[in-house]
């Protein structure tokens, strides 16, 4: 009996965050806010659904469930990675180095180093080039 609560408040709580999530990434108005609602909240979700598949093959008496398991790691650690990939290259390509604030080294930001294709923001002239 308890089971079955805990299984069902995780597939309520994966709901939720799956609702939450889906309707940022609708309704925030640019990318990097978009970004930043399916990656945590809908990772959270189907963490939750996981987890609760999981619970309910092991309270059948199926044992551990390793493949649900593996699918949630592979899911924590691909997500943040994939949003990293995004995110950069988001900044990238519409960013000039000069909006960017200052590092605390001094050091420009990774990538920010002027190399950048000709007709992007902040990109270099042949005459501003070493």
């Amino acid at each position: 009996m308890i089971a079955e609560i805990v299984i069902t408040a995780l597939l309520v709580i994966a709901g939720v965050f799956g609702l939450v999530g889906s309707w940022g990434l609708v309704k925030l108005p640019e990318l990097m806010t978009r970004l930043h609602a399916p990656t945590k909240a809908t990772t959270v979700g189907v963490g939750a659904v996981l987890v609760a598949s999981m619970a309910e093959h092991w309270r059948t008496g199926g044992g551990i469930s390793f493949h649900e398991l593996l699918i949630t790691l592979f899911l924590f650690l691909t997500a943040p990675v994939t949003a990293h990939f995004i995110a950069k290259a988001h900044l990238h390509r519409k960013v000039a180095p000069a909006e960017l604030p200052a590092t605390a080294s001094g050091v420009p930001w990774a990538g920010q180093d002027g190399a950048r294709p000709a007709g992007a923001p902040g990109a270099a002239s042949a005459a501003d080039r070493p």
